[in-house]
């Protein structure tokens, strides 16, 4: 059994595997069981071993809990006034989150979870810091699923990572060149990740949202959201929705937010939302999974934090692959900050040294990002 194979085999979520599992062995040695019923069921726990395992968010029957607590067995329950839930089994859409807000007042979903995660944010209590790891832990069980990883790190999905300033308008040139950039990629079948939030992470999804649409098409949408260029004007969901509501059933996305920049509207187009707790592991999480590479729109401080994390993954073969670096923003990465050429200087007789891009063409990212393919570190 592979080490892939034997973590998916004591990661239990379902009924079905946890029959399968004690079809083999009845034993639960090194397990966790997630969020399941077992208020009726026909496991006759009294032949199972069930020292050391760990019953999370399970319903199960005051007469079973003393066995099982008895026989070694530890059992964890969410409290019931958390806004959230940490066992989720599958990521967050956009309706989820929104779920309660209006124009007039934002008492959605995502919200709710922001307020409540701003009380402890820098320095939260130990059993909500424990529910808030859990929780970031589901997330990322459930983007290996969707990314679907092979045993070498590799992803089934071509995701291709879209970062830059949040605070980038929908009526600035760079806005118009990602959502391109993401269109034409999407339509080549690279599969777009984001920030999730507003300005050049917005322009992503959007991006991959209408791939297979027009160029007129492309122009209505840009239109509609020029009504309210940035994420603090009024109205600046309603265009969201205005553009959904034109343009249905769009394509797929993936978007990595944080609720510790909870005061950031997450954007309504990523089909797919994996929000996390912790910054940090966001931050990383998305860098991680962007195999294919990832474009560097203009940006300020964050994105250059960024610039350099995935710099030195590639530099060291971190996640086992050294992939693309593409800057689109000439003015921005060669001449104002001289990010380009210091990269270039960093990665000389290096494997990445060639996976290094500078443009300011949307159609020069594609066709760099199809000739560069990620490398397998140590070739």
């Amino acid at each position: 059994m592979t080490a892939l194979q034997s973590f998916l085999s004591s990661f239990i979520n379902t009924t079905e595997a946890l029959k399968k599992r004690l079809a083999n062995a009845a034993s639960l040695q090194g397990c966790s069981l997630h969020s399941l019923d077992l208020e009726t069921d026909d496991i006759n726990w009294d032949e199972v071993d069930v020292s050391g395992a760990v019953f999370l968010g399970c319903s199960i029957p005051d007469r079973l809990r003393g066995q099982l607590l008895q026989r070694g067995a530890s059992i964890f329950q969410p409290p019931p006034q958390l806004p959230y839930h940490p066992l989720r089994q599958q990521l967050y859409n956009w309706k989820e989150l929104m779920e309660g807000y209006t124009d007039q007042q934002d008492n959605s979903l995502d919200w709710r979870i922001y307020q409540h995660f701003r009380q402890g944010r820098f320095a939260p209590p130990v059993l909500e810091a424990l529910w808030q790891r859990i929780h970031d832990h589901a997330m990322d069980a459930t983007l290996r699923q969707l990314l679907e990883y092979d045993e070498e790190g590799m992803t089934q999905r071509r995701c291709v990572g879209i970062m830059g300033g949040h605070g980038v308008a929908r009526t600035d040139l760079y806005y118009y060149k990602t959502v391109e950039t993401a269109k034409l990629l999407a339509e080549h079948g690279y599969f777009i990740a984001s920030g999730g939030g507003p300005g050049i992470m917005e322009a992503a999804n959007l991006g991959a949202y209408l791939a297979g649409h027009s160029e007129t098409e492309l122009g209505e949408a840009l239109s509609i959201l020029a009504a309210a260029p940035k994420y603090t004007d009024s109205g600046y969901h309603r265009c969201a929705h205005d553009v959904l509501e034109r343009f249905p059933n769009g394509g797929e996305s993936l978007a990595i937010p944080t609720w510790f920049y909870g005061h950031e509207p997450s954007n309504l187009f990523a089909s797919h939302i994996a929000k996390y707790f912790s910054n940090s592991l966001r931050e990383d999480t998305l860098l991680a999974v962007s195999l294919y590479g990832i474009i560097y729109a203009p940006g300020s401080a964050g994105t250059t934090q960024e610039i350099f994390m995935d710099a030195a993954q590639n530099h060291y073969g971190t996640f086992n692959y050294y992939s693309p670096m593409v800057f689109l923003g000439r003015q921005r990465y060669e001449i104002d900050t001289l990010i380009f050429p210091l990269l270039k200087q960093l990665s000389h007789q290096r494997s990445y040294h060639e996976l290094l891009c500078l443009t300011d063409e949307p159609a020069e990212v594609l066709s760099f990002l199809q000739a560069h393919p990620p490398l397998k570190a140590g070739n």
